[in-house]
């Protein structure tokens, strides 16, 4: 099979890591290949306008391979956030526009969505960016369905990453799909990331996720569901606490927070679990209870939901981790 080429394109004021995290994945993908007499997987160019060097984000200065101009349509266009994509260069979006419905598969990591959206690429697309961008994407782009949890989403050949370490894990998805899973672990062992957070994981945890509410008794609420996780955390339950009605506690509690009762202790109870999985030698039953789930099942069904793993394989990648370090 021939080599799939890859594009990044470079802009001032992109994010490096943005740039370097991907491409570290896809140099550990040729590495792997070449070792056994193969042929690299990737052949990677990296290009900006005019072929200019350009400033990163943190000061760092970037030299591209080529002039932009003169690139033809690569197999696989990898977008890059940062401060740049606040003002775009129109160049540069009328390029993307332009070889768009000549690439087989087009990437974007945490704001470089935006300029994926700028070049029309998003339309009547699901997508995501960096959590606290997703509000003005939304608002900026309402053709496009926005989602804030996950840290990736791939609609048909367009693929849109949330904050900056999420594109090394978008890289290793899609290193596992082009050639195995074993090769996309040894990669991400290498590089002593996680292998691989599915998308649908959510971004941050549950209690940075939401707003804290505005009012005393729901915001003191919300800080006694995170330390009581094990206690009865059902509506009418938490509404006694909050001297409130059932109906206008979810009511206010939706308002203020963000999202309904019932999620957010879903969140909360997940996170404890994953943190208990963790920090602790304790039997999955035991983590179960101790985190308000009851039943090993309860907890395995939230898992698979909401993280694509399941609490034992969850831990495995964490000690597979941990034994790197």
């Amino acid at each position: 099979m021939r080599s799939r080429n890859v594009l990044v394109v470079l802009f001032e004021g992109v994010q490096s890591l943005d740039v370097t995290g991907p491409l570290e994945v896809f140099a550990g993908a040729n590495e792997r290949q070449t070792s056994g007499g193969g042929e690299p997987e990737y052949v990677v160019h990296t290009a900006a306008l005019d072929a200019r060097p350009v400033r990163t984000s943190s000061g760092l200065l970037l030299t591209p391979d080529r002039d932009l101009r003169e690139v033809s349509a690569p197999d696989l266009l990898l977008v890059p956030g940062g401060v740049g994509t606040r003002t775009p260069c129109p160049e540069l979006v009328d390029w993307i526009r332009w070889a768009a419905p000549r690439i087989e598969r087009i990437v974007s990591v945490c704001t470089g969505a935006f300029l994926l959206a700028e070049a029309g690429v998003l339309s009547g697309r699901r997508a995501t960016t960096h959590w606290a961008h997703c509000e003005s994407l939304a608002n900026r782009f309402p053709d496009i369905e926005v989602v804030a949890e996950p840290i990736f989403v791939r609609d048909g050949g367009v693929a849109t990453s949330a904050g900056v370490t999420t594109g090394i894990d978008l890289a290793l998805a899609l290193v596992e799909e082009d050639l195995n899973r074993d090769t996309a672990l040894l990669i991400a062992r290498y590089l002593v990331v996680f292998l691989r957070r599915p998308g649908n994981q959510p971004q941050f945890s549950a209690p940075l996720a939401n707003q804290t509410a505005r009012r005393e008794p729901l915001r003191d609420l919300q800080q006694w569901i995170v330390e009581h996780p094990a206690s009865d955390l059902s509506v009418a339950a938490l509404a006694r606490r909050a001297n409130l009605s059932p109906r206008q506690f979810a009511r206010s509690f939706s308002s203020e927070v963000g999202i309904p009762p019932g999620r957010y202790v879903d969140r909360v109870r997940l996170d404890a679990a994953r943190r208990a999985l963790g920090d602790t030698g304790a039997e999955i039953a035991e983590i179960a209870r101790h985190c308000g789930f009851g039943t090993t099942e309860t907890m395995r069904r939230v898992f698979l939901r909401d993280l694509g793993v399941s609490p034992s394989e969850y831990r495995d990648r964490l000690r597979c981790e941990s034994s790197l370090v």
